[in-house]
């Protein structure tokens, strides 16, 4: 299977989790990137994900974090991919309740369930988004919360 890691902003550094599996699995997971991981644009960090998705011509999982999770939820509101065999979604942002200028281009988050199965993870002291909404999130999606 082939992962591809969505990260959320200013990009995972050196000891993230996504750079961790990155590391330890370099043939399976292939990172997005972006020419401005401090100024995020939706459409640009949209654009960015369907292009390393086009990439592909076998099954792959969507594996995001934070503001990569909104990210890949607009990109599967806008395109269609067969290849999506699911998504690991790791603390979705709350783009909607945040004072960050640059996430108004995300909001307003789609609210419709995903052509493909996913697993919204969430924690009690994420800063960035309340168990609460992560959980309405999912439901959302129709992902499974964790």
């Amino acid at each position: 299977m082939n992962y591809i890691n969505i990260p959320g902003l200013n990009n995972s550094g050196p000891n993230h989790w996504q750079t961790l599996w990155e590391d330890a699995f370099p043939l399976q997971f292939k990172r997005v990137q972006h020419s401005n991981w401090a100024a995020p644009v939706k459409k640009d960090w949209v654009a960015a994900v369907h292009t390393v998705i086009a990439h592909y011509n076998s099954p792959v999982v969507l594996v995001a974090h934070s503001l990569g999770c909104i990210t890949a939820v607009h990109w599967a509101n806008e395109n269609e991919s067969s290849l999506i065999a699911g998504a690991l979604l790791v603390a979705p942002a709350d783009t909607e309740q945040s004072n960050r200028e640059c996430f108004k281009t995300f909001c307003p988050v789609p609210k419709k369930k995903l052509p493909f199965p996913s697993i919204v993870v969430a924690s009690t002291n994420d800063p960035f988004v309340s168990t609460e909404k992560a959980a309405k999130y999912a439901g959302y999606w129709g992902s499974k919360f964790v």
